[in-house]
């Protein structure tokens, strides 16, 4: 069992939706402090200070996110981890298990079902031909 797993005891080392939506602050975003994370979050979970803390010791727990001390002052600076990827893979993966019945093309046929820009079409034909040749995009 891997320590994500462990670490999580959550089916599928799942991190608990309120911890997901800080790590997905810290990979869309970069490098942040909690008062920042805070304000980043507020129009969909409002947390105390001291709530984005406890989140951040819990992802940092799990190898989830890395802090260093910041230039200025006492607070620490996050960004997440190069495990955090694997997290969002294992909630894709859920995802599309429970909602999809394991269908990942049923997954990609709903989010372009709409009309989609040509630069996503360009980039859905360079991911199709990439992993056509074997190779395997980093991210989830």
């Amino acid at each position: 069992m891997s320590r994500l797993r462990r670490s999580t005891g959550r089916p599928g080392g799942v991190p608990p939706e309120a911890e997901l939506e800080v790590l997905a602050c810290l990979r869309e975003r970069g490098e942040l402090d909690a008062r920042s994370i805070r304000s980043a979050l507020r129009a969909i979970r409002p947390l105390s200070h001291s709530s984005v803390a406890t989140l951040l010791r819990r992802l940092e727990a799990k190898g989830l996110v890395a802090r260093r001390p910041s230039p200025v002052g006492k607070a620490f600076l996050y960004r997440a981890s190069d495990r955090s990827a694997a997290a969002m893979r294992g909630v894709l993966r859920r995802l599309v298990r429970r909602v999809f019945g394991g269908d990942r093309l049923s997954v990609v046929s709903t989010l372009y079902a709409e009309p989609t820009s040509e630069k996503e079409i360009e980039e859905l034909r360079r991911l199709v031909e990439e992993l056509g040749k074997g190779g395997r995009r980093g991210d989830a």
